[in-house]
């Protein structure tokens, strides 16, 4: 298991032991989404922000060059399964663009201001998601 991957496990075992708090975190997540590929279950904590109904995620992956492995996921499977605090629900993740983007890409700098020099280091632009309950 790489460094991530334990960091990973170590945070979803917190979050769940602990009612969906995390030492050091505010606006955690755990979102549950299907491999591209293999189309086993994975599930990654990452931060978020609250847009009305939806949470708004960032494919950040930290600044790196490449997209997370979870973004190409939601890609191919977009319907996700969230947990936030001791909530769990079915989601569907969509990709947001034009002025909308532009608008929830602002809110969640404003939260996250880490997100900043994470776009500066990578010539892609991090994508913007948009989670929202599914109704089924």
């Amino acid at each position: 298991m790489n460094q991530s991957d334990e960091y990973n496990r170590r945070t979803i075992e917190e979050f769940r032991a602990n009612g969906g708090k995390v030492e050091g975190h505010t606006h955690l997540l755990l979102l549950t989404h299907t491999g591209a590929r293999s189309g086993k279950r994975r599930t990654t904590p990452m931060g978020y922000t609250p847009d009305g109904d939806r949470l708004i995620v960032i494919a950040s992956n930290f600044g790196a060059p490449t997209h997370p492995n979870w973004y190409r996921n939601l890609l191919a499977h977009p319907d996700v399964t969230v947990e936030v605090g001791t909530e769990t629900f079915a989601a569907t993740g969509v990709v947001i663009q034009g002025q909308e983007r532009d608008r929830l890409w602002t809110k969640a700098v404003e939260l996250h201001p880490y997100l900043v020099p994470q776009q500066a280091q990578t010539p892609r632009q991090l994508p913007v998601i948009a989670l929202s309950r599914r109704k089924d």
